[in-house]
């Protein structure tokens, strides 16, 4: 191998490219994600908000869209991205796909993580007269904070591997490198570097979720 191919300062680019859109599609999917993930479980059955109806639709929905493969979600969405970010390509252009495909990903973990509340719990809020608003912020919410920072680690990670994948379609950052110089060009050193350095951005998020987690759980 010649790893005097290896464009270091296009690796470099790359990675920050990464780091945004992982960045910036992560606060998006905990914004849409986590008040969609509240709300399917407020209206499941024998919940604060039980509606059938809306539960079902809300339900499809995001089963729909979790069912569909990444790559073909980027593609479906290239005019949709197109009309709000004015282009679908580079890291502005990868966002629009990547939130849609995780938000709702997100916001199942958020409905599970809820779940494993003690039940208990709402049987006091009811009893103390909360509202449904108070009995989310006071009780729900603090008592999850840490599956939902899980959840949230979670999906971060899975951004990466989706960030990853938008290079098929120019979506720039780590991906892209990877497609343009490790496969089409055959540079296999290109490839082994986007790859170790995917791997330590993985590593890394992991490791500061579980100190995130430990910290929550010790308070």
């Amino acid at each position: 191998m010649n790893w005097e191919r290896v464009d270091w300062p296009l690796i470099g680019e790359a990675t920050v490219d990464t780091l945004l859109m992982t960045g910036w599609s992560l606060l998006w999917t905990v914004v849409i994600g986590l008040p969609l993930g509240v709300y399917l479980y407020l209206s499941s059955e024998r919940q604060l908000l039980e509606n059938k109806v809306v539960y079902q639709v809300l339900s499809l929905v995001v089963n729909v869209l979790r069912s569909v493969p990444f790559l073909i979600l980027l593609i479906v969405l290239i005019p949709f991205t197109r009309f709000i970010m004015g282009s679908a390509l580079g890291v502005s252009g990868a966002i629009p796909p990547l939130v849609v495909g995780a938000a709702p990903f997100f916001a199942r973990l958020v409905e599970n993580v809820l779940r494993e509340i003690d039940p208990g719990i709402n049987e006091a809020c009811n009893a103390m007269g909360a509202n449904s608003r108070q009995t989310v912020m006071w009780a729900l919410l603090p008592e999850a904070t840490t599956g939902i920072i899980s959840a949230i680690v979670v999906t971060a990670i899975t951004l990466i591997g989706y960030s990853a994948m938008s290079g098929v379609i120019g979506g720039g950052g780590l991906g892209d490198v990877a497609i343009r110089f490790g496969y089409q060009r055959y540079q296999s050193e290109v490839m082994i570097v986007t790859v170790v350095v995917l791997i330590v951005m993985v590593q890394l998020v992991q490791m500061l979720g579980d100190r995130l987690v430990v910290k929550f759980n010790r308070k």
